[in-house]
């Protein structure tokens, strides 16, 4: 039997042109990757681009009482450095575990409504917002959040991490049925394969592209191979007048 997943609607205008949110079908899926790699093709192509990470666990003890998110830091390098490693993520946390998990060991809590206004200064200063969310879309991320909470708010459409590995057509699949439901449907711009590990003797990384493309109705982004780039310019993933402006 084939399974087809529907275009998820649409729920905010402001995401035809401002930003995306990347999510995962799961964990170690190459979100950060993918996320930087985006920042670089959209600044090489002229754009004014912002990155937001809203929350983020497993973070590095630094100078001082300061918490370094590394996956924070590299999506500032990768955007070229705007406005500052904490306004990137402004709220962070020591354990390896889900972001409200590790705030409640450290005798605190995930601040929900600054999940939501942290990005307000990048949507301010620039012509394109990258919001990486942590985890996939129902990992928890406050006492009452999910990410899938969060990217309905924020409004951006979803550009969905998949490792390529067995069992990638299901995890995929089911992210995005769980988009198309979740609230009033959240809107997806579309999948990336990603090659998670350097040499693999999995059968299925020769096939998962096609699978993949002959059971979605929203596009396939990109494939990439282990560390490998996009074949197509991110500008191409907006609507046709949002790539027409600033490069």
């Amino acid at each position: 039997m084939t399974v087809t997943i529907v275009d998820a609607p649409k729920n905010n205008e402001q995401s035809m042109a401002s930003g995306f949110f990347i999510t995962g079908t799961g964990t170690e899926v190459g979100k950060t990757y993918i996320a930087a790699r985006m920042a670089q093709d959209l600044t090489a192509a002229g754009k004014r681009v912002g990155v937001y990470k809203p929350v983020a666990s497993g973070c590095q003890v630094g100078e001082g009482p300061h918490l370094v998110s590394d996956d924070a830091a590299r999506l500032w390098e990768a955007a070229g450095r705007p406005l500052t490693q904490e306004q990137v993520c402004p709220q962070k946390f020591v354990a390896p575990v889900a972001p409200n998990v590790a705030a409640r060991l450290e005798g605190r809590q995930v601040d929900a409504k600054l999940l939501r206004t942290g990005i307000e200064p990048w949507l301010d200063a620039f012509d394109v917002v990258l919001v990486e969310g942590a985890g996939g879309l129902m990992s928890p991320i406050s006492e009452e959040d999910f990410n899938a909470d969060l990217a309905a708010d924020l409004g951006f459409p979803l550009v969905v991490v998949a490792a390529n590995r067995l069992g990638v057509i299901n995890d995929t699949l089911q992210t995005l049925i769980t988009a198309s439901v979740f609230g009033e449907g959240l809107e997806v711009a579309g999948v990336v394969l990603n090659q998670v590990t350097e040499a693999d003797d999995d059968a299925s990384l020769a096939s998962n592209a096609d699978q993949l493309r002959e059971h979605l109705r929203v596009p396939l982004l990109g494939d990439l191979s282990w560390h490998g780039r996009f074949s197509e310019p991110v500008t191409r993933w907006f609507p046709s007048e949002e790539a027409n402006q600033g490069g």
